[in-house]
């Protein structure tokens, strides 16, 4: 048993290195394939096998297979012999590739129905045998298809219309494309041939309507369409049109028309006059009554047309009758009176448009207009504004110390000196509107402290009115006497690059006040010896203490500057030290 056992995996493992080395269907890749080609047309069978190293086709034979299960031999293709066709498909088939033995594809140019069925094609090697692959054809008749109109007439009963016709492989099917309110009916028999059947109630709405049959197929691509117009015949309906609205005595060129309408066209006109022939001057030409002369008064009647087709005939009258004379409205005619209130209107529409295109073209000047004088004064308003700030600017002195000259800092001095003179002057008070009253003072003055400050009495307070007075005389003394001792006061407005500096010991004054500002109750500009002066009465000596300081205060500036070309500058003197004014000391 274990012997058998390895017989049986050599055998194996030679079958697998006989696969492995044996050549393979490059086409087709399965054992059994189906095709479908359709007649008249060209049917290619794939066979290609790819030989292996060391391997050669020797034979291509094509087999087809019959009914009874034989096989009836079509091609054979040799290496050294060439190919061979075999009975009735000698001249029908042939290889595709002049070297069959490397493309064995079978090629049929003109199949026909009886070509489809199995096909095998074999393969002869060395030294690996044979291979086959097998192949079915299925042949497709492309469909022949038929549409048979069918005449109609209106009033017919319900019947069959149109009738379409299709014969093919596989069956094809058949469909109608259509408006019209119908059914159909498909029938198949036999020999792969189907019919369908489109019936409806003729009508004369129905003439010239589409009715068409589609035929489907699975060789086609899209549904093969056949175009029908259904055809409906109905008499005519004949209707008489006049020339004019009036007829009268004289008239020119009278004429009546005849329509005779109907499907087919009616194939013959003709005019009577009360049932008998046509007066002189008067005669038919195609569908017109012409009156080759002037109407007259006799030619009143009635007149009818007849009209007739292959179907039947329509008849229709008109009662002609002519006036003596005239009785138009208007001398125009009512085609020229229509083109008159045509031409009137689409006149009074282009003046209508001129007039409102005038009036927005007004609208938007005297708009633009007002606009323009509007920009005007703003421009005359902005040149003036820019003017004034010129001006102002030209007038006005720049703040940077970088751009100031000795000019101006001597017109500071002198504006500063103006201020301090004028602040060195005992303010009076009275008459302030300041609703702020002091605790014992008359009502309408304003008690205020040395700062010009408004004074508030409360009820805590402790001081008298004599007392406060005190202080303020004492005060003002003190500055006074300060001032009568001092070269300069640091407070006059003088910048301090223009106040002469002097050594204490040469004035034999001693240290200065930094600021009148700062001065309190008790301090002495002289020291601890000093004493102010004794109190005088207000009024007279009050106007004296003024004056003196004011004259003082000149007699210092006249001492230390002078005037030239209206500029107060510093004299010289070789104690004096000039600062820059916006220098800053340390």
């Amino acid at each position: 048993m274990e012997s058998k056992g390895r017989q049986a995996k050599i055998l194996a493992l030679l079958f697998l290195i006989v696969l492995s080395v044996q050549g393979d269907f490059v086409e087709p890749p399965e054992p059994d394939t189906s095709l479908v080609f359709p007649a008249e047309g060209q049917t290619r069978l794939p066979c290609h096998y790819q030989e292996e190293e060391g391997e050669r086709v020797v034979q291509v034979t094509w087999y087809k297979e019959l009914p009874d299960g034989s096989k009836d031999q079509i091609i054979t293709g040799h290496f050294t012999d060439g190919h061979t066709e075999f009975g009735r498909y000698s001249g029908r088939v042939r290889f595709e590739s002049s070297s069959p033995t490397l493309n064995s594809a079978l090629l049929i140019p003109n199949t026909e129905e009886s070509d489809e069925g199995s096909y095998t094609c074999h393969i002869s090697t060395f030294p690996n045998g044979n291979f086959e692959r097998h192949i079915t054809l299925t042949v497709w008749i492309l469909p022949i298809s038929s549409l048979d109109p069918v005449i109609l007439v209106e009033g017919q009963s319900y019947r069959v219309v149109a009738s379409c016709r299709a014969v093919g492989r596989p069956v094809p099917r058949l469909s109608w494309d259509t408006d019209l309110p119908g059914q159909h009916q498909d029938r198949t028999s036999e020999g792969g041939s189907v019919s369908s059947y489109y019936s409806l109630h003729p009508l004369r709405s129905m003439n010239g309507k589409k009715l068409d049959c589609l035929v489907s197929h699975p060789s086609l691509e899209q549904p093969r369409r056949i175009s029908n117009r259904l055809v409906v015949q109905y008499p005519p309906d004949a209707s008489i049109t006049p020339s004019s609205g009036q007829w009268y005595a004289g008239l020119e060129k009278a004429e009546l028309s005849c329509e005779g309408g109907g499907y087919p066209k009616p194939h013959n006109i003709s005019w009577t006059w009360k049932g008998g022939a046509l007066p002189d001057g008067v005669s038919t030409v195609g569908e017109k009554l012409v009156f080759r002369r002037a109407l007259r008064m006799n030619d009143s009647g009635v007149y009818e047309c007849v009209a007739q087709n292959i179907v039947g005939v329509g008849r229709t009258e008109y009662m002609l009758t002519v006036a003596a004379t005239s009785q138009r409205k208007s001398d125009f005619p009512p085609d020229n009176l229509l083109l008159i209130i045509i031409g009137a209107s689409a006149g009074a529409l282009v003046l209508l448009l001129v007039i409102v295109v005038l009036l927005v073209n007004r609208h938007h000047r005297h708009r633009n207009k007002k606009l323009e004088m509007a920009l005007n004064e703003k421009s005359d308003e902005i040149k003036t504004l820019s003017r004034q700030a010129s001006f102002r600017r030209v007038n006005s002195l720049s703040t940077d110390f970088r751009l100031q000259g000795d000019d101006y800092a001597l017109l500071r001095v002198d504006s500063r000196m103006k201020n301090s003179q004028m602040s060195l002057e005992r303010p009076i008070y009275r008459g302030s509107q300041s609703t702020l009253v002091g605790k014992w003072g008359p009502p309408g003055e304003v008690e205020v402290d040395e700062l010009g400050r408004p004074v508030v009495w409360h009820d805590g307070m402790s001081l008298r009115r004599s007392e406060v007075d005190g202080e303020k005389e004492e005060r003002r003394r003190r500055v006074e006497s300060y001032l009568k001792n001092s070269n300069m006061s640091l407070d006059s407005g003088l910048p301090s690059s223009l106040v002469p500096l002097k050594a204490q010991q040469d004035d034999g004054i001693g240290p200065r006040e930094t600021d009148l500002g700062h001065a309190r109750e008790g301090d002495s500009p002289r020291g601890e010896g000093w004493t102010p002066p004794q109190t005088v009465a207000e009024g007279q000596e009050e106007e004296d203490d003024d004056s003196s300081s004011s004259h003082q205060i000149s007699e210092a500036l006249n001492a230390h500057f002078y005037y030239s070309d209206g500029v107060l500058r510093p004299r010289p003197h070789s104690n004096a030290i000039l600062l820059h004014p916006r220098a800053q000391i340390i």
